[in-house]
C-alpha cells in the first residue's frame, strides 16, 4: 500500500458534504482495457451542492428530497449549467497514449500527465481483443466497419505486439537503462529521456491526474459514452458513468433522461413531427432536411 493510499485511509472528521458510495471507491482501482484503470482520488460536492448553488438567491434550500430531484431535473432539462459546475471530481487514469491524445481534446479539465522526460515509461502496451479489430468504414473516416477474419486479426495482433516490443527494446537501448534505472552497458552513454521517448508506439500506456467539474464531465460523457465513440475511449467513459451514478444520483438520473437517452431536435424536425402527429405524410425532400438529418430523426422517432 503506497503512502497516498495510507493517508486516504486515515479517519478524519469533516463538516463538508461527503458521499458514502464515493468514499468507498476512493483510491480503488477500476480496471479498464488490458492494463488501464481509473481511480477516484478526490471529489467536492454532491447533489445538494447543485441545489444549493441554484437556490443561492433564496437563502435556505428545499426541505424535501423530491424537490431537490425535480429542481436538478429542471436545471438539466433547460440547460442551466452553472450549478453543475459546483461539483468537481479528480481521477487517476492509466490509458494508452493514442486514447490520451484523443481525450485531451476536451480542454475543460485540469490535467497533469506522467512525464517521460523525467521518468522511464513502463512496458505496458495495449493489444485489442480480436472482436475489436475491424476494417476502416467506407462511409465514416473515423469509424470501423466489419470485424477482421481470424487470419487477418492474428496478423494484425502479431504486428502490433512485435512492433511495440521491438520499439521498447530500442527505447531501453537508447536510454541505456531499464525501468528500474539500472545501467545496461557501462561502455555506452545514454540518450536523453525526452528524445528516447519518441521511439515508442502510441499503444503504450501513460498516466495522468484529471480533474473536472460535473457540467464539463457530463459533456465529455455524452460524447464519449455514445455508441458511435471509439471503443477504447468509450470503455473509460462507461466506467465513469457508474462512478457518477454513485456520486450524484439525482444529477445522473437527469443526465441519463435528457442527455444520454434524449435528443436535440431542430426546428425543421419539430415541424416534421407535428405533421406526423396530425396525420399528414411528409417525405425527406418535402421536409427541407438533408438525407443525413432525416435519417437521424427517423432513428430517434421510429
Amino acid at each position: 500500500m503506497d503512502q497516498e493510499t495510507q493517508n486516504s485511509l486515515q479517519t478524519l472528521s469533516t463538516i463538508r458534504a461527503t458521499v458514502p458510495a464515493i468514499e468507498e471507491l476512493l483510491y480503488k482501482v477500476i480496471p479498464v482495457l488490458d492494463h488501464g484503470f481509473i481511480r477516484v482520488i478526490d471529489y467536492m460536492g454532491d447533489d445538494s451542492a447543485i441545489v444549493q448553488a441554484a437556490r443561492v438567491s433564496y437563502g435556505a434550500g428545499t426541505k424535501k428530497t423530491s424537490q431537490d430531484r425535480n429542481l436538478i431535473a429542471y436545471l438539466m432539462r433547460n440547460r442551466h449549467t452553472t450549478p453543475f459546475e459546483m461539483c468537481e471530481i479528480k481521477f487517476h487514469i492509466k490509458l494508452p497514449i493514442f486514447v490520451a491524445r484523443q481525450w485531451i481534446r476536451h480542454r475543460t479539465a485540469n490535467v497533469n500527465e506522467y512525464s517521460a522526460r523525467y521518468s522511464i515509461l513502463g512496458k505496458d502496451f495495449y493489444l485489442p481483443k480480436r472482436e475489436h479489430l475491424a476494417a476502416q468504414s467506407k462511409s465514416n473516416k473515423q469509424g470501423r466497419e466489419d470485424i477482421l477474419n481470424d487470419k487477418e486479426a492474428k496478423r494484425v495482433l502479431d504486428l502490433l505486439k512485435q512492433d511495440a516490443a521491438e520499439c521498447y527494446k530500442h527505447y531501453e537501448e537508447m536510454l541505456n537503462e531499464d525501468i528500474e534505472g539500472n545501467v545496461l552497458d557501462d561502455s555506452k552513454s545514454n540518450l536523453a529521456r525526452e528524445l528516447a521517448r519518441m521511439n515508442l508506439t502510441l499503444n503504450y500506456y501513460t498516466e495522468w491526474y484529471w480533474k473536472i467539474d460535473l457540467h464539463n464531465l457530463f459533456h465529455f460523457l455524452q460524447l464519449r459514452a455514445d455508441s458511435h465513440s471509439q471503443y477504447e475511449i468509450r470503455v473509460y467513459a462507461e466506467a465513469m458513468l457508474q462512478i457518477v451514478k454513485q456520486w450524484v444520483p439525482f444529477a445522473y438520473e437527469a443526465f441519463e433522461e435528457y442527455c444520454l437517452n434524449g435528443a436535440y431536435i431542430s426546428r425543421k424536425a419539430i415541424l416534421v413531427i407535428k405533421k406526423m402527429i396530425s396525420g399528414d405524410s411528409i417525405t425527406q425532400a418535402e421536409s427541407g432536411m438533408s438525407k443525413r438529418e432525416w435519417k437521424e430523426l427517423m432513428e430517434v422517432i421510429q
